[in-house]
């Protein structure tokens, strides 16, 4: 994975909270930044690839290690 500058821990979360943490911590970050989400939530792997694409980020990578879910989201707009 690329180097995230920033990381959110929602691990132990369950829909919709990884999303909806997600949302508010990228209105945080700086357009370019990119923000490192890990979660335990399955569901994170169809909710997070539609979250980027609905509000135009990029989503950079995505694994899963065992029961833990990583994503890298490049935030592209405002």
């Amino acid at each position: 994975m690329v180097d995230a500058e920033l990381e959110l821990d929602a691990s132990g979360l369950y829909c919709p909270e990884p999303v909806m943490l997600l949302h508010n911590k990228i209105k945080d970050i700086e357009v370019g930044q990119i923000l490192k989400l890990v979660a335990t939530d399955p569901s994170t792997t169809r909710d997070v690839p539609k979250f980027c694409l609905y509000l135009g980020h990029e989503l950079l990578a995505q694994e899963q290690h065992g029961q833990l879910y990583q994503y890298l989201i490049k935030k592209m707009q405002d």
